[in-house]
């Protein structure tokens, strides 16, 4: 890198850390910094939640995915395309939650079950997610040190310090300054600022790309991968171990089970200005892939070409040099895992051409610096909001919860980065995510759907369907760690006869399914992450359905936690509440109702006709392989030159243009509405008897009035029943009754 692309690298973070700072004084109360006041538009929360979600680290993930299996295991997703497409359409579990007005996950729980399980629950969420993002500032730091070429070590006033742990310190800094001045506003702004940034550096990479490579040069490099571990024909990947149609299938069930689980960007799940915003933010999200898919996939297919085609041999060769000499020498290394992480990037650096490559740099700060935010704002926000607040007897001053929030977002910070600093990474990251992530979404998932759908859940359900989940998961995480040593030479010495039965059972159960791969051995623990995942998952539900089938006295007023009839706290949410229950077709199948205008009309349905044109050909590729004519890999590849990359061009060039003009409109309707926003000091997250806490004097008048109207009726029919002259029996609640 040279001057110019430092300047490409250092000019849009000041600018982005410039308006985050700028942003910070409409921040005024506890629900501005943890849900952004609940005045986003649509735009703001599509664009600002795509790319914060996304993250650097995602990127080099799904570089290694690509890299190892291509782009044929990928074909299978589109098994769950009707799934996600009724998901997103009719705003499956993230309208209710946001009809919740909850602003934490674990409030919804205190709503729903009891506080509790809201601290049980907040704790495990934390736990779980804090050690899952401990690994974030490691990934992306050593992805600078790599792609910028520093060196191990620089002077600070005559001390060699560790070039290492300061980009990660530095990146975490930036990050901070952000997300501490405003809370959810602040990053919600600069998160939408670098999604747009990222359109066009996105359209940049992949024309390049296209243009670097020939399409010839890119066939010769995949043809020459072996029998069953195909990069183009999705029929031929039994030897793809890692990520292969069971890794697919198992994140089809997931993203059903665990819809809004995660609570990583927890605040944008709330920060919409109404229920029905928050579903249309999720539609504009089906159109925002196409550049970046695009742009992940290219880039990770092209380095592999570039490091196995003669064309670039000498080339090829300067990596590898450069990969084997900087990772010996690298202390903090797992030689192999690093080494399958950093190819693409160094490979990158060499592909791309100054500029480009400053570009590149930016665009991946900024999806470290976006996800940085959000996660530090969501772990620190959960600590203070689910396992300190329900806790206290008397609420915080809105100043005082303030503070606590921004010295826990500080702590966060200060713990990821000695944990990425000293820990060994063991697997690959989405294998890392996958068992951190057990611990919380093995039975999160259960507990969140039941609790949104279900009249009949209960809390001793609730309870033991998370305790399984996270117990499950906890036990995949720890002997995916420690299965080398010292789980499996103890069993080896103390146990052979359990050990041999293991063997047998796994490896036996593991022949008979297909896609699987289980042997009991001493290099790695035989289930991957991901199956262990399926295991907690299943377990999980099992446990819910059951114990609240035999422990639930009355049905739970979903209605009073949702807002919906007579609790809606304004007229005009009481009259669309009635509206939208009267069902028709096109609102079971694509989720239009009365609140729809001509617009979110169009949208809907420009969504539903695509994705389901894309399902017809997807099934028709299938029918015709299984049951006309097997495609060759040759014919795999001119359906990924003739037709994948096209359309996918396609989307990204109208949706770059379609979401930098809506992102913008939405920026400064956000501000405009900020200003004009009535803050109540009571909307902070607490729940008080069951409902939030800002709820409670709207509950009790509602609950009032609909008493006395029982009462009225109950004296009606009492007076009705009685025969003229005789004396009105009294209710048997009544003061004096028999």
């Amino acid at each position: 890198m040279i001057w110019i692309d430092w300047m490409i690298v250092l000019i849009p973070l000041l600018a982005v850390i410039w308006i985050g700072v700028k942003t910070q004084s409409y921040m005024t109360g506890v629900s501005d910094f943890l849900a952004a006041g609940r005045v986003a538009g649509r735009y703001v929360v599509a664009v600002a939640a795509a790319e914060a979600g996304l993250g650097l680290i995602s990127v080099v993930a799904l570089f290694e995915m690509y890299y190892k299996s291509g782009f044929a295991v990928s074909f299978w997703s589109g098994i769950a395309t009707p799934v996600g497409l009724l998901m997103t359409l009719t705003g499956f579990a993230i309208y209710r939650f946001r009809e919740t007005r909850a602003m934490t996950m674990a409030q919804f729980f205190e709503a729903r079950y009891s506080k509790p399980f809201r601290v049980f629950a907040g704790t495990l969420a934390w736990i779980s997610g804090v050690v899952n993002y401990a690994l974030f500032p490691a990934v992306g730091g050593r992805f600078l040190v790599y792609y910028c070429q520093f060196p191990d070590t620089v002077s600070v006033l005559g001390l060699p310090i560790s070039t290492y742990g300061l980009v990660m310190a530095l990146a975490l800094i930036a990050a901070l300054i952000i997300v501490v001045l405003g809370g959810q506003i602040t990053t919600m702004v600069t998160d939408c600022v670098q999604g747009i940034f990222s359109y066009f550096a996105y359209a940049v990479l992949v024309i390049f790309v296209i243009s670097y490579f020939r399409f010839d040069q890119f066939k010769d490099a995949f043809m020459t991968r072996g029998p069953g571990e195909s990069f183009l024909d999705p029929f031929d990947t039994g030897k793809l171990t890692e990520f292969n149609i069971l890794y697919v299938a198992i994140g089809i069930l997931s993203s059903v089970y665990n819809r809004i689980s995660w609570q990583g960007s927890q605040a944008y799940s709330c920060a919409a200005a109404s229920p029905h915003e928050q579903k249309m933010g999720g539609v504009l999200g089906t159109w925002r892939g196409g550049f970046t898919t695009l742009m992940i996939t290219l880039l990770a297919l092209g380095a592999y070409t570039y490091l196995n085609h003669p064309d670039f041999a000498s080339g090829a060769a300067e990596v590898r040099q450069e990969l084997t000499t900087r990772i010996n020498f690298d202390a903090k290394a797992t030689t192999e895992t690093i080494r399958t992480q950093m190819q693409v990037p160094i490979a990158l650096r060499h592909i791309l051409p100054v500029g480009v490559t400053g570009l590149f740099c930016a665009l991946m700060i900024f999806l470290m610096v976006s996800t940085d935010t959000t996660y530090l704002h969501s772990w620190g926000s959960i600590l203070v909001q689910d396992m300190i607040l329900p806790l206290r007897r008397k609420p915080f001053t809105p100043t005082q919860q303030i503070l606590l929030l921004r010295l826990s977002i500080i702590g966060v910070a200060v713990f990821a980065w000695f944990f990425s600093f000293y820990f060994g990474q063991v697997t690959f990251i989405l294998m890392f995510f996958a068992m951190t992530g057990a611990i919380w979404l093995g039975g999160a998932g259960a507990v969140i759907i039941g609790g949104l759908y279900w009249k009949k859940g209960t809390s001793a359900g609730a309870w033991c369907a998370m305790t399984s989940g996270s117990l499950l998961g906890l036990g995949g995480f720890l002997c995916q760690k420690f299965w080398s040593d010292p789980i499996y030479p103890w069993l080896e010495q103390h146990a052979p006869d359990a050990l041999a039965g293991m063997k047998n059972s796994l490896e036996g159960l593991g022949a008979r399914l297909p896609f699987t791969n289980w042997v009991v051995g001493p290099d790695k623990f035989p289930l991957s992450g991901q199956e262990v995942y399926l295991i907690t998952m299943l377990v999980a539900v099992t446990f819910y359905v059951v114990v609240s089938l035999l422990t639930c006295r009355e049905d739970f007023n979903l209605d009073r936690m949702l807002h919906r009839g007579e609790y809606a706290r304004e007229d005009k949410e009481r009259e669309m509440a009635l509206a939208i229950r009267l069902r028709s077709w096109k609102q079971v199948l694509i989720g239009i109702d009365a609140q729809y205008t001509r617009g979110d009309r169009i949208l809907a349905w420009s969504v539903f006709i695509w994705t389901m044109y894309n399902f017809a050909m997807f099934l028709v590729i299938i029918v015709w392989n299984l049951f006309i004519f097997r495609w060759p890999r040759e014919f795999w590849f001119s359906w990924w030159k003739w037709y994948t990359i096209p359309q996918s061009f396609l989307i990204g060039a109208v949706t770059t243009v379609w979401f930098t003009i809506g992102g913008t409109r939405d920026l400064m309707r956000l501000f405009q509405r900020l200003d004009a926003l009535k803050r109540d000091a009571l909307d902070d997250g607490r729940v008080v008897g069951g409902v939030n806490a800002d709820d409670v004097a709207m509950v009790q008048t509602v609950e009032r009035q609909t008493a006395a109207v029982a009462e009225g009726v109950a004296a009606a029919l009492n007076e009705a029943k009685t025969p003229p002259g005789a004396a009105a029996p009294k209710p048997p609640d009544a003061p004096g009754a028999p």
